[in-house]
């Protein structure tokens, strides 16, 4: 006999009913070493800020693209503590990319709030985006952080409404300087590195039915209609890690989607270890965070600018690097 009774949940009704936002984060911490010494810290401090920040009704889904066993455990456990609602465990790292796929097709919302696992939320940063979302046409994304360099590309719909006659457009260096020196700080950037990437670019802020955005997004953070970016998808699987973003940003643009930023920042950039900067703001919301204090001797700084030193400590950090992954 191959059944023995009748399944207990046949003929029964599910109560749940998605809320409108599906909040969404892709972890990848494959190490405690290396780049990844302190960014479990950061994940902590994100997830943290989330849930913290975030009163609307909401699922989350946790994509972790084959992280190390503490990170696992960790997600498993907020999970059993039903902070997380999804948590989808990769056994390999499938690329940034091929998990946005897995997670725009798992998320029952019809708004798709994504993030990566370095970024810090404020208090209304999703009211922020939202309402962004609900009074421009066409949008695309939404990001909480803008970013000079993302107005570098895929632009043409956004300029195009830009144009019509009940949008007010500004250009110019409208960006204070203590955010991009935020992006500066938390983003691995020198001045220099960071004139060269936004060089000839300028800010473009859109005023709309009385709101202020900055044109561009960026894809470390988002806010989109899930059946949106099913449409904008590439076809093909991609085997790069972090490759086809700004594909993806320039097949949104090409179907009529606007890529819009809110004009003040409602998120921070983390980086991959937590700053002072950051540990002060997160307490000053009643977050625990901890920070990596550097204070090397003045001998040891002055080894660590050497450039034959660093060119020789890179060389050996690459070795290592190939016998470990090999």
């Amino acid at each position: 006999m191959p059944r023995i009774g009748m399944n207990p949940s046949r003929g029964r009704k599910t109560g749940y009913t998605p809320p409108r936002v599906t909040l969404a984060m892709l972890t990848y911490i494959p190490e405690e070493a290396g780049y990844f010494e302190h960014r479990f810290d950061v994940l902590k401090l994100s997830i943290a800020s989330l849930l913290a920040h975030t009163p609307q009704p909401f699922d989350l889904l946790i994509f972790d693209n084959a992280s190390c066993p503490p990170v696992v455990d960790y997600l498993r456990g907020l999970r059993d503590e039903g902070l997380i609602q999804y948590l989808i465990l990769s056994d390999r790292n499938i690329g940034k990319m091929g998990a946005l796929k897995i997670i725009a097709n798992a998320a029952p919302g019809e708004i798709l709030a994504y993030t990566d696992d370095d970024v810090f939320f404020l208090p209304g940063w999703l009211e922020t985006h939202l309402n962004i979302y609900d009074t421009f046409p066409n949008v695309g994304l939404v990001t909480g952080y803008y970013i000079r360099a993302h107005t570098g590309y895929a632009l043409e719909s956004t300029l195009k409404f830009a144009a019509q006659p009940d949008v007010k457009m500004q250009r110019g260096q409208m960006l204070e300087e203590k955010w991009e020196q935020h992006f500066i700080d938390n983003m691995g950037r020198t001045w220099e590195k960071y004139r060269e990437e936004t060089h000839g670019l300028e800010d473009i802020a859109l005023t709309y039915r009385g709101i202020e955005v900055f044109a561009s997004a960026g894809h470390h953070q988002f806010v989109a209609a899930r059946k949106t970016l099913l449409k904008a998808f590439p076809d093909d699987w991609s085997h790069e890690l972090m490759g086809q973003m700004r594909e993806l940003e320039t097949a949104l643009d090409s179907m009529g989607y606007l890529r819009l930023s809110t004009r003040q920042p409602v998120t921070r950039l983390l980086g991959n270890e937590l700053s002072s900067e950051m540990v002060d703001e997160a307490r000053a919301y009643g977050l625990s965070a901890r920070g990596v204090q550097h204070k090397p001797s003045s001998v040891s700084s002055r080894l660590l600018h050497n450039s034959l030193v660093r060119r020789a400590a890179r060389y050996i950090y690459n070795q290592m690097y190939k016998i470990i992954n090999t």
